[in-house]
């Protein structure tokens, strides 16, 4: 029969019921080698305890030993502490995020990890170093400008009658599918201005321009013109009646159900971070021109993003051969190329 391997002792920490049995035990004589033996510690740690945690009077007090070991074990860690140990990490975080590229700390979190960069943090560890004291002077860099998450409130979109609609269900399962819509400048700005982009949910690309008004005339020429560049089998659309002429867009177009806009979630999605990034809500996008919309969708298609493997979505486009050619890329950092030592 195989012997069982003895299990070493099981490390716990001193508690209030401890420090109160070495006090007993030291003012009935019993020395620190008896003290472990009753309560099942390393002498080590008994002597340690003594030493560290007494008065200074040189008297050990239980109570007075329990507040030291409290106060210390309460700022042995803080948040970001790893970011700040490392200065090399910490200065290429804050190069990330306030880049001309807008790095997030996902992004920044999982292109460390790809890499094999050590050491390195993950998303949540940087949002915390963000959200504390030490790296609140950086948070105007986040996408969102916040420093806590904002609740957000769902609006149900008015219903719109198109004809000949094709139901998404019916929509074929393979090929290179698109997710269309529109965002638009706010009502009580009398501008009718909006934005047209296109989403290839396979590499997350993003594609647009931007529209004078919502007439299903204009959105028909924008969807022709976006389509241009990029080899899409079918378009994913919503019920808004600029959609009206979408048996002329040139591709065969699906539509969601009313009030579903999770069935084009990586459109809906894409248009968020566009607005969060870039054109915040209630902007009149009269003052957004087309060549300063074109460099916000260059500047999120370069992004790395953590559902393509923190690979941009021009990569991966390039890859599937949804596109030809793209803008050039950035090279690899340097930092990047090498571990920390």
């Amino acid at each position: 029969m195989k012997k069982r391997k003895k299990r070493g002792r099981r490390f716990r920490h001193l508690n209030q019921s401890d420090r109160d049995r070495i006090h007993a035990l030291l003012k009935s004589g019993h020395n620190q080698k008896e003290i472990a033996e009753i309560l099942d510690f390393d002498p080590g740690t008994i002597s340690r305890e003594i030493s560290k945690r007494k008065r200074k009077n040189s008297v050990y007090d239980s109570t007075t030993a329990q507040h030291k070991a409290y106060v210390k074990r309460l700022n042995s860690k803080y948040q970001g502490m790893k970011i700040e140990k490392y200065l090399e990490l910490r200065r290429y975080i804050i190069q990330q995020l306030s880049g001309k590229h807008h790095r997030s700390p996902d992004e920044i979190a999982g292109r460390l990890k790809s890499l094999g960069i050590s050491p390195r943090v993950g998303a949540n560890a940087i949002y915390k170093w963000l959200y504390s004291c030490r790296g609140q002077a950086y948070c105007k860099y986040l996408c969102a400008k916040r420093y806590k998450r904002k609740k957000q409130k769902k609006k149900k979109t008015k219903r719109e009658m198109i004809p000949n609609r094709v139901s998404l269900q019916k929509r074929p399962k393979k090929g290179e599918h698109g997710e269309g819509d529109i965002f638009v400048s706010p009502t009580k700005s009398g501008s009718k201005r909006s934005g047209a982009v296109v989403c290839l949910p396979s590499s997350q690309l993003l594609t647009g321009t931007m529209i004078k008004n919502k007439k299903p005339a204009t959105m028909k020429q924008a969807v022709k013109k976006i389509i241009s560049w990029v080899f899409i089998d079918d378009l994913t659309l919503d019920n808004g009646i600029e959609n009206r002429y979408h048996e002329q867009f040139g591709l065969n177009t699906y539509f969601a159900d009313p009030h579903s806009p999770w069935q084009k979630p990586h459109v809906e999605n894409n248009i968020g971070l566009l607005r969060r990034w870039f054109i915040p809500k209630r902007t009149d996008l009269r003052k957004v021109s087309e060549e300063k919309f074109q460099g916000y969708l260059h500047i999120l298609n370069g992004k790395w993003r953590k559902s393509l493997g923190y690979r941009s979505a021009y990569e991966v486009s390039l890859e599937r051969g949804t596109i030809q050619k793209t803008p050039a890329l950035g090279g690899i950092n340097t930092f990047e190329k090498v571990a920390f030592h």
